[in-house]
């Protein structure tokens, strides 16, 4: 391991601060789910209901990603975030406001607060690539990576504990003032303008941007990686139910986060002199996710298995970004990343859906099966992306260091 690239990234004049801003603005919006959850439940009375208001709120934020992203790109990040900010910390306080009697309209108020979610990650990952290059772009992307596996563990349980001490209401509501300040001064880091090719190339179509032999490789393959962790999760969930103890869920998510976190901090520190495939990452993930296969038995033997799989998650998903950044023009790529998260979160719901079949249908083992297969199909389809060299890198900071 070589911790250069850390500390080259500490000394980097704005990433640390960029970084910083940016998970304190995914925060709250992390921690939305569960109080807006528990405010559907109580206003209905039954969890179906906040299932439906869940899934309002999931389209609307698929739907609108890549608007938002795509006019970040074209009027610059600043003033899209700012306002989307805003308006979702408004709408937002509404939503925690309605009457209990209105809970009929809670599907609709959810979606059109999701349609409003700030493109914070797409801004965020699109930034890096003109902030650092060589290996402290690789390591950024890796750190990147990781600190968005510790938003899903510690944004939930922010959500759940004032939720558990406050109400559901209290819970909205401290999500939507603290979004609007993190995102406004998340938004006064951008750049106040969109960022053209400096060769002067002309802005591609969406038809362009997605139909690439590469980028649309990659994307698909994010996409199939999402579908498995719904899938994981899900098994996570039948694997506890099934031993008679609901706690094994939070351990096993809990494992598999840390495992994620162990292995982006290493892959960041990587000192990058050979070809990174994304492939070989993927293809390795995939073994041993096969190992979960034949570890369903045991807790601790799933403990284990959920570790070793979970330390390859954050390095792989660290080297799509950072691939899909590099192949992608500078004037589109908060776009990119915005098609990437809806792709995702279409991933994401169907993975639940075909997941509870499966379990339903054969047995908890097979939501890992699921798993290693779709992304098994994920790394057939990307063994063609060019890797990450280092010759490039030096070419990239050696321009850096001229300019």
């Amino acid at each position: 391991m070589d911790l250069t690239s850390y500390r080259d990234l500490w000394k980097t004049h704005g990433v640390m601060a960029l970084l910083a801003s940016a998970l304190i603005a995914r925060l709250p919006v992390m921690a939305t789910m569960v109080p807006l959850s528990f405010l559907a439940k109580d206003a209905a009375g039954n969890f179906g209901w906040a299932g439906v208001v869940a899934g309002g709120y999931s389209v609307g934020m698929a739907v609108a990603s890549v608007v938002w992203s795509r006019r970040a790109d074209r009027r610059g990040a600043r003033r899209v975030l700012i306002a989307t900010g805003m308006t979702w910390g408004v709408l937002m306080a509404v939503v925690a406001m309605l009457p209990d009697s209105w809970y009929r309209v809670l599907p609709l108020a959810a979606a059109l607060a999701g349609m409003f979610v700030a493109p914070v990650t797409s801004a965020l990952r699109a930034s890096w690539p003109r902030l650092v290059h060589g290996a402290r772009l690789r390591a950024i992307y890796a750190l990147d990576a990781t600190a968005q596996e510790l938003l899903f563990v510690i944004g939930p349980m922010l959500g759940a504990l004032v939720v558990s001490f406050a109400s559901p209401r209290a819970g909205l509501l401290g999500c939507a003032a603290t979004a609007a300040g993190a995102i406004w001064w998340f938004g006064l880091k951008q750049q106040p303008r969109a960022i053209h090719e400096e060769d002067g190339s002309v802005r591609p179509t969406v038809r362009e941007l997605l139909i690439h032999r590469h980028r649309f490789a990659l994307l698909f393959a994010f996409a199939c990686m999402v579908t498995g962790f719904a899938a994981m999760s899900l098994g996570i969930v039948a694997f506890a139910d099934e031993h008679g103890n609901r706690l094994i869920a939070g351990v096993l998510e809990m494992v598999a986060a840390l495992g994620s976190l162990t292995g982006g901090l290493v892959g960041g520190a990587l000192p990058g002199r050979r070809e990174s495939h994304v492939w070989r990452r993927m293809l390795a993930m995939t073994v041993l996710v096969v190992g979960c296969v034949f570890a369903t038995s045991s807790v601790v033997a799933l403990s284990v298995m959920m570790f070793a799989a979970g330390a390859l998650i954050a390095p792989t998903v660290g080297a799509i970004y950072e691939r899909l950044g590099g192949l992608t023009p500078a004037s589109a790529r908060t776009e990119i990343f915005g098609w990437m998260l809806s792709g995702g979160m279409i991933g994401s719901a169907a993975g639940s859906a075909i997941a509870g079949a499966l379990v339903e249908s054969f047995g908890v083992r097979y939501a890992w099966v699921l798993m290693a297969g779709i992304a098994l199909v994920a790394t057939l389809s990307v063994l063609r992306v060019p890797p990450h060299r280092p010759a490039e890198s030096a070419d990239l900071e050696g321009a850096a260091v001229a300019a």
